[in-house]
C-alpha cells in the first residue's frame, strides 16, 4: 500500500487523495464511502464518473510497471470532460460549417441530386442585384436546381429567366421559391411553356407572395383554364403592379374570369393581354371589369377580337373609368359602328392620354367620330391618337385644324399619307 499511496500523491487530485488516505481500510474491503464507488478492475478497465472523480484501481500494484500506471492515470484525469460541453461544441461547429451566404453549396448539391450541369454564369452572379439568364436551356430540372439557392438568396431583386423551356414543373419550382423569397420584386418567365400546370402554381404563389411587383408571363401557352386559376389570385393579391399575359391563347372564358377579377383588383397599374383570343362575351365582360377598376393606368388589348360588341363595352367603360391613361385596342376588328360608340366614352373621359385604335376597319367615319369627340370634350387629356387607313378629305382637315387649336400638344399618327398631311399642315 505504500507504493499505491505514493502514486496517488503524484497523480490524483487533492480531494481524491484525501479520501484515499482516510478510508484506505474500507476501500480495500470494496465498500462505498462518501459517494465514491470502488472499482476492483485493473487500470485498463477503469473509467471516470460524470463528476470527475477517479475510481480506485484496487490492489493490482505488482501486475504492471509504475510508469505505465502513471501514464494511464494521467490520461484518465485529463479525459474528464462534460458530455454536455462536448455536444454543444459539435453543434456550433456544424452550424458554422452549414452556413453558406452565397448559396453555392446548396446549388451544387441540388445539381448533383438532379443530375444537371451547374451553370457557371449563375455561380458568378449569385450576389448581383439582377440575374438575367435568358435562352440558357435550363429545362425543368435545371430550373429546379436554380430555385434551391434562390429560396434564401437576399441579393437578387430582379430575375429574368425568359426562354428556358422550364415547362410546368420548372415553373412550379420557381413559384414555390417565390413563396419563401421576400426580396425578388421583378420576374420574367416569358416563353417557357408553363401551360395550365404552371399557371396554377403561379396563381398559388400570387396568393401568398407580398413583395413581387412585376411579373411577365407572356408566351406560355396559357388557356382559359389558366385564367380560372389566375383570376382569383388577382383578387387576393394587392401588391403586383405590372402583369404581362400577352401572346397566350386566352379566349372568351378567360375574358370573363379576368374581367371579374379586374373589377376587384386593387394593385395592378399596367396589364397586357395583347395577342390573345378574347372576343364576344369575354371581351364585353373584360371591358366591364376595366370600367370598375380604379387603379389601372395602362392597358394593352391589341390583337384580340373585340369587334363591335367589345368596342361598345369599352366606350361605356371609358365613361366610368377615371384613372386609365393609356389604352391600346389596335387590331381588334372594330368596325365604324364600334368606333362611334368608343368615341362616346372619349367624349366624357378626362384621363386618357394615349389611344391606339390603329389597324381596325373603322374607316373615315370612325376616325372622324373619334376626333370629333375629342373636340367636344374641353377636359380631354389626350396627347396621342393613332389611326390607320383613312383618306384625308377637306372635312377631316378642317376638323383636325380645329382640334389642334384647342389641344396644341395632341399628336395624331397614322403613318404614310397622314404623316405627309401633318407635315403639310405644319
Amino acid at each position: 500500500m505504500v507504493l499505491g499511496k505514493k502514486l496517488a500523491k503524484d497523480t490524483l487530485l487533492p480531494s481524491v487523495l484525501e479520501d484515499a488516505e482516510t478510508q484506505s481500510e474500507k476501500l480495500q474491503l470494496g465498500e462505498r464511502v462518501s459517494g465514491t464507488e470502488v472499482d476492483m478492475r485493473g487500470p485498463k478497465d477503469q473509467r471516470s464518473c460524470p463528476e470527475g472523480n477517479v475510481l480506485d484501481r484496487g490492489e493490482r500494484e505488482g501486475e504492471e510497471e509504475e510508469d505505465e500506471n502513471e501514464e494511464e492515470e494521467l490520461g484518465e484525469v485529463e479525459c474528464v470532460i462534460s458530455d454536455e460541453d462536448y455536444d454543444t461544441d459539435l453543434e456550433l461547429r456544424d452550424e458554422r460549417e452549414a452556413y453558406d451566404p452565397t448559396g453555392q453549396t446548396r446549388y451544387m448539391e441540388a445539381c448533383a441530386a438532379l443530375q444537371v450541369v451547374p451553370a457557371s454564369y449563375f455561380l458568378r452572379r449569385m450576389q448581383n442585384s439582377e440575374l438575367s439568364m435568358m435562352h440558357r436551356g435550363l429545362g425543368p430540372q435545371g430550373t429546379k436546381a436554380l430555385a434551391v439557392p434562390l429560396v434564401t438568396n437576399t441579393s437578387i431583386l430582379r430575375l429574368n429567366l425568359r426562354d428556358n423551356w422550364m415547362e410546368g414543373m420548372g415553373g412550379a419550382a420557381i413559384a414555390e421559391m417565390l413563396k419563401e423569397n421576400c426580396y425578388v420584386t421583378e420576374v420574367d418567365l416569358s416563353d417557357n411553356n408553363l401551360a395550365d400546370y404552371g399557371a396554377r402554381a403561379i396563381a398559388g404563389m400570387l396568393k401568398e407572395n407580398s413583395t413581387l411587383a412585376s411579373l411577365n408571363l407572356s408566351g406560355n401557352n396559357f388557356t382559359d383554364r389558366s385564367a380560372e386559376h389566375l383570376g382569383p389570385a388577382l383578387i387576393i393579391n394587392s401588391k403586383l403592379q405590372h402583369l404581362d399575359l400577352s401572346h397566350n391563347t386566352l379566349g372568351e372564358r378567360a375574358g370573363q374570369h379576368l374581367g371579374e377579377s379586374l373589377s376587384e383588383n386593387t394593385g395592378l397599374r399596367s396589364l397586357s393581354l395583347a395577342w390573345n383570343c378574347i372576343r364576344g362575351r369575354g371581351a364585353m365582360m373584360l371591358a366591364n371589369g376595366l370600367g370598375g377598376n380604379i387603379f389601372l393606368r395602362t392597358v394593352d388589348l391589341s390583337f384580340n377580337g373585340f369587334g363591335k360588341e367589345g368596342a361598345i363595352a369599352l366606350g361605356q367603360a371609358l365613361k366610368e373609368n377615371t384613372v386609365l391613361e393609356e389604352l391600346n385596342v389596335s387590331n381588334n376588328r372594330i368596325p365604324p359602328e364600334g368606333a362611334i360608340h368608343l368615341a362616346m366614352g372619349i367624349k366624357v373621359n378626362k384621363t386618357i392620354k394615349s389611344l391606339n385604335i390603329g389597324r381596325n376597319p373603322i374607316q373615315n367615319a370612325g376616325c372622324y367620330g373619334i376626333l370629333k369627340s375629342v373636340q367636344e370634350n374641353p377636359d380631354s387629356a389626350l396627347e396621342a391618337l393613332v389611326f390607320t387607313d383613312i383618306t384625308v378629305n377637306q372635312d377631316f382637315e378642317d376638323l383636325y385644324t380645329a382640334v389642334k387649336e384647342m389641344f396644341p400638344a395632341l399628336t395624331v399618327n397614322r403613318g404614310g399619307r397622314f404623316d405627309a398631311f401633318n407635315k403639310a399642315k405644319a
